[in-house]
């Protein structure tokens, strides 16, 4: 498998970016991807991810690291954090730039260490691909969580891109999936990955399953589209 991300970032961090990586999706839609984005520091970072790192406590896993933006604010601040991707140019990259703990797997196969707090940025549920994955995805984080443990996680409500009639509502394709799924390719330098499935969850979808699975969920923080921060606890 082209591992698209890994060869991308680790272009950039060698100084040879010559171009961004274009991601065409099942929304008809095809965009890209800078790269000096994924290189961000704090400051660049929206409110939600800022809002998540000030919340972040005790021992950490960062979940979908990528380059390590997170995982290196938090080593800097002085916490134990654990950078973990599927992505093994990430992880090389994540090395480079000086992150001390990391871990080269996919999620659900991790299982080595329980955490204080698990970092799902940058929409990182989307990693549980179908809502009808959503219940597994979650029972895997509980068991990575220690006690009073904490998940931050940030993701969008995607109604906004369904066409809205008169009255407010909107057009969503009656098909049996919920309309948060998306597919996505992504592509570098004329190379393309396997299509994956990515989800976006609205809040109150997220609510729901967390109730049935006992975990408090709070709506910590909304961005200005759609977008919004929750905080996942074990009930006491």
């Amino acid at each position: 498998m082209v591992d698209i991300l890994g060869k991308a970032l680790l272009d950039y961090q060698s100084g040879n970016y010559t171009e961004d990586i274009k991601t065409y999706s099942s929304l008809d839609e095809e965009d890209s991807v800078p790269l000096p984005y994924l290189f961000r520091d704090f400051d660049e970072m929206p409110f939600l991810e800022q809002k998540a790192l000030e919340l972040t406590e005790g021992k950490v896993l960062d979940i979908g690291c990528g380059a390590g933006n997170h995982t290196l604010y938090l080593q800097k601040k002085g916490f134990e954090v654990t950078a973990l991707d599927a992505s093994k140019g990430a992880i090389e990259v994540c090395k480079k730039r000086g992150v001390k703990s990391s871990v080269h797997s996919s999620f659900l196969d991790y299982n080595s260490s329980k955490f204080d707090t698990l970092l799902l940025l940058m929409n990182g549920i989307g990693l549980a691909g179908k809502l009808g994955h959503l219940h597994a995805f979650l029972n895997h984080l509980k068991s990575l969580l220690l006690p009073n443990g904490q998940i931050l996680l940030d993701s969008s409500d995607i109604i906004y891109m369904f066409e809205q009639d008169e009255d407010g509502g909107f057009w969503v394709p009656n098909n049996d999936n919920y309309y948060g799924e998306v597919t996505f390719v992504m592509e570098y330098k004329r190379q393309k990955s396997q299509a994956f499935d990515w989800l976006y969850i609205d809040f109150t979808t997220l609510q729901n399953a967390c109730i049935a699975l006992d975990f408090d969920c709070e709506l910590v923080s909304e961005g200005e589209h759609y977008d919004y921060l929750a905080k996942l606890s074990l009930k006491s």
